[in-house]
């Protein structure tokens, strides 16, 4: 006997796409002992071809239609969680665009023991994202994915696409009652509240056949807000000593250029002082958890260093500009430059200054760093298409 494993299909106004899915989904579990299980929050007769389709299908298939879709698409997948009748779930969107054909390679790797997640990745050597969208929606998925990862960055060192619909879960390693579902990043929520040991599979992510994207701008901002609730802790630490930081880079520059000192160098005497300082606060009161696991503090002081002065000199001369061409005052100025470069010292500091040192098998290669991730993304997959 195969795997017992329960397929949940979320679903909004997806009518047309159930027949296929349901044979493409037989057909890949063919040699296991299986079910799926629609959460429908419908408002056409999706709940109706379901059951149509179920009369006929080559295994097993459920439904359950919500009147109240609460919590949204993560909802539904937490309301499948629950009624499923296997402990082994996969979760993947009912648009056609996460291959069925794939699930065998997700019970495969989840098969050798050693993982609780193991999500299908379009960001991973052999994945793809031609299907997503545009060039725009492509940037945003990449910048939440970054901003993500920053907040995260012990929970999801080794997820490369915390956004991915299609993923397999042990049921018994959640905390059910514990996950506060909003919108439609369901694992987000999962990796976030709990400690899960995870792997990877690539994923073609197909074109949709049917139907709409449910992505919006309601559902990115509230997005934007799930992440702040969850992870709001380490971020706010940061800005706060951002906000110790310029304070007192805005007071240097006040005492050096009331004594006569040009501006300009006033700003790099405050930037230097201000480096240093907010590099000691952020080792004990932001990044401590993530110490132990990170490189040693000479290179991270070298790596954040670096960074700021980096930074440092691409944001005074901008901060010049503004002051020759808008004839702002040099003060308000630097203040404006430095809360636009905290989000970057953020990400930057998360995802590479505090990363976790490799500890992988010799013998396999060892994955990209977030930096390397970076660049190739920068450098490779610039123009291609995708979406939050």
């Amino acid at each position: 006997m195969g795997t017992r494993v329960t397929v949940i299909v979320p679903t909004f106004n997806e009518r047309d796409n159930v027949a296929e899915i349901v044979a493409r989904i037989g057909a890949a579990l063919a040699d296991d002992t299986a079910e799926i299980l629609f959460v429908d929050d419908s408002t056409d007769d999706t709940a109706a071809e379901i059951a149509r389709v179920a009369a006929d299908a080559p295994l097993p298939v459920r439904v359950i239609h919500r009147e109240q879709n609460t919590g949204g698409l993560g909802g539904a997948v937490v309301a499948g969680l629950v009624g499923a009748a296997s402990d082994v779930c996969i979760v993947m969107d009912g648009d056609l665009q996460h291959p069925p054909e794939l699930l065998p390679e997700l019970l495969a790797r989840y098969a050798e023991g050693d993982t609780d997640v193991v999500t299908a990745s379009r960001y991973i050597g052999g994945g793809d994202t031609s299907g997503l969208g545009t060039a725009v929606r492509f940037g945003v998925s990449r910048a939440a994915t970054w901003l993500t990862r920053a907040m995260f960055p012990r929970r999801l060192a080794r997820t490369s696409d915390p956004m991915t619909g299609f993923f397999l879960v042990d049921r018994r390693r959640l905390d059910l009652a514990a996950l506060r579902p909003q919108g439609f990043k369901i694992l987000l929520e999962i990796l976030a509240r709990t400690d899960l040991r995870t792997a990877e599979v690539p994923m073609e992510f197909g074109e949709r056949r049917h139907g709409t994207s449910k992505a919006s701008l309601r559902q990115g901002a509230t997005f934007i807000a799930h992440l702040a609730r969850l992870r709001f802790g380490k971020m706010s630490l940061f800005a706060l000593i951002g906000i110790v930081g310029a304070v007192a880079n805005l007071a240097i520059m006040w005492a050096l250029t009331s004594l006569g000192m040009p501006y300009v160098w006033a700003a790099i005497v405050g930037a230097e002082v201000t480096i240093l300082g907010n590099f000691l606060l952020q080792e004990r009161f932001v990044f401590g958890d993530m110490r132990r696991d990170a490189r040693g503090i000479g290179l991270r002081f070298g790596a954040s260093f670096a960074f700021n002065n980096v930074e440092a000199a691409l944001r005074i001369p901008v901060m010049a500009l503004m002051v020759e061409t808008w004839h702002i005052s040099s003060v308000l100025a630097t203040g404006l430059s430095l809360i636009v470069a905290f989000f970057a010292r953020f990400l930057f500091h998360s995802l590479v200054v505090y990363a976790p040192r490799r500890r992988g098998d010799a013998a396999e290669p060892k994955p990209d760093t977030a930096a390397q991730r970076i660049i190739r993304a920068i450098d490779d997959e610039a123009m291609r298409p995708g979406e939050l």
